[in-house]
């Protein structure tokens, strides 16, 4: 179940439930590019961007992939969210020191997903988490923790299963973090935590639309640019890169973000979660259509 009230700090779930409140024998963790991954671990970072709906609900694990943020791509980000919490009055905020990479860095706990189109006139959320409403499916996210330690650790594509030897150690290793402006997300249904899906709010666009100033509205096409960097192509690289990165016998192996299939990393626990786009920096991505696809299916039931 979700805290009760609105306070903040309290642990996220120890376990995770499909969009259709079934529960996940696993522990789900998601590969993303910095600085995204920080941001989002760091509280900072609200609404996880997909072009898919979210296949689950509960504790999320975030990954760092391994490519290296540029400081222009940094700046960009920074600059973004700088912007937005302004709108709100918050002048103030503490980027991460670091943005490190192919390393587990925390968890946060999924709450709910909506279309952009509603996040971006839901009134009932501070401006800069509407303002956050970039991609397609909008993944709300609550209660940031951040590994005191981040673990080295290899990706995967998609929403897959935390090795349970990572996941013990590193659930020992969790602290809160307060974000610059933490949110509560209002359940349309308080007697269903699952009905903040897509679909789930009723709005009045014209009424609820936001107006961005100038600086707002350049902090977002800064936003957008540094996403498009990851574009299909360099994904179709990076695919073939730790296909073969996956098949070597280095003892030392880079993230794998794209290319092996999840259901490979735990053979003695088949993951629940398997093959689907792991870009939240690329709105275009689609997840595979696969035959063994359990989070493509469970996505599908919220479409």
């Amino acid at each position: 179940m979700r805290r009760g009230g609105g306070g903040f700090g309290a642990a996220p779930h120890s376990t995770s439930s499909s969009t259709d409140g079934r529960p996940y024998h696993g522990n789900p963790c998601l590969t993303m590019h910095q600085p995204w991954a920080s941001l989002l671990v760091h509280g900072i970072k609200r609404v996880e961007g997909r072009s898919w709906p979210t296949p689950i609900t509960g504790r999320l694990w975030i990954h760092a992939a391994s490519k290296v943020p540029d400081p222009d791509t940094i700046k960009a980000m920074e600059d973004f969210y700088r912007e937005i919490y302004a709108v709100d009055g918050i002048t103030h905020i503490n980027f991460p020191q670091h943005y490190p990479v192919s390393r587990l860095l925390g968890c946060v706990e999924v709450v709910g997903c909506l279309r952009s189109q509603e996040l971006v006139c839901w009134e009932h959320v501070p401006q800069s988490v509407r303002l956050e409403g970039l991609t397609e499916f909008c993944w709300l996210c609550e209660n940031p923790q951040k590994l005191v330690v981040p673990f080295e650790m290899r990706g995967y594509q998609g929403v897959y299963n935390l090795e349970r030897r990572i996941h013990d150690g590193a659930v020992r290793g969790l602290t809160p973090v307060q974000g610059p402006l933490p949110v509560k997300f209002p359940l349309p249904d308080p007697r269903d935590r699952f009905s903040l899906r897509p679909g789930s709010l009723t709005f009045d666009a014209s009424k609820s639309a936001l107006q961005k100033s100038p600086t707002v509205t350049a902090a977002i096409a800064g936003a957008r640019a540094a996403a498009t960097q990851f574009s299909k192509k360099d994904q179709n690289a990076t695919s073939s890169e730790t296909r073969a990165d996956s098949n070597s016998s280095n003892d030392n192996p880079s993230s794998i973000v794209q290319g092996t299939p999840a259901y490979l990393q735990n053979q003695n626990q088949p993951s629940t979660f398997r093959s689907s786009a792991a870009y939240s920096q690329n709105p275009d991505a689609e997840p595979r259509r696969n035959p063994r696809s359990l989070d493509y299916e469970a996505s599908n039931r919220w479409r």
